[in-house]
């Protein structure tokens, strides 16, 4: 259930959304100022902030400048001032979408949905590219750089150290990378796991420095 923050004056408009919100099953909280509105988003975790920007205390504008110094929580301007100088000062100082009151309900759903699917997307691109101090692999292109220097990988090579890459930091047993890269009915003894992190290691070292992949004795393989 996506969680949504209203931060508006208008009480009787804030109830009104929230019921309609609600009804579409999201969860929904509610400020009627900037200050208590801004504590909120920076306290909690929210999926998307509805934000007024004629407030009390703070206004609109200011609270999504500061909340943006600190979060990337998508935001929609809800507001009776529809001047462009007003928009472009909304959109310059971090929101992701406007829309000038009177509004219908329908045009607020169609927009939060389409706000949604940006982010579901972006999301999606951002996980194909994995990084992890100077190495960066592409998941479709299946390219892996080093300080922006190609590195020649083969297939299992690149599946080894795609899995490293999406869990940098976590200890991975032999057993568990050999299910993960050459699949868990694969007749392949875990010895071979050794042999393709020795490879890896050759490609992705550099002379002189500790391996970013490293032996945990007893354990397994750990990329930190």
């Amino acid at each position: 259930m996506k969680r949504i923050l209203i931060i508006d004056d208008e009480k009787s408009l804030v109830r009104f959304i929230q019921l309609e919100l609600e009804h579409e099953n999201f969860f929904v909280k509610a400020a009627y100022d900037g200050n208590n509105g801004l504590q909120m988003a920076l306290s909690e975790d929210w999926d998307l902030i509805l934000l007024d920007i004629m407030l009390p205390k703070i206004n609109g504008v200011d609270v999504c400048r500061r909340l943006r110094t600190v979060k990337s929580t998508p935001v929609i301007m809800l507001t009776a001032r529809d001047r462009l100088e007003d928009r472009v000062s909304g959109l310059d100082n971090g929101a992701d979408d406007y829309i000038a009151k009177p509004f219908d309900i329908e045009e607020l759903l169609a927009r939060m949905r389409a706000l949604f699917r940006r982010m579901d997307l972006k999301a999606h691109q951002e996980h194909k590219v994995l990084t992890f101090k100077e190495i960066t692999i592409d998941l479709d292109a299946r390219i892996a750089t080093r300080g922006g220097n190609v590195i020649d990988l083969t297939k299992r090579e690149f599946d080894l150290l795609a899995v490293f890459m999406k869990h940098p930091n976590l200890v991975q047993t032999r057993d568990m990378l050999l299910d993960l890269v050459w699949g868990y009915d694969s007749q392949v003894e875990t010895n071979v796991v050794d042999v393709y992190v020795r490879y890896l290691r050759n490609k992705l070292d550099m002379p002189g420095e500790e391996s970013i992949i490293q032996t945990i004795r007893g354990m397994g393989y750990v990329m930190r």
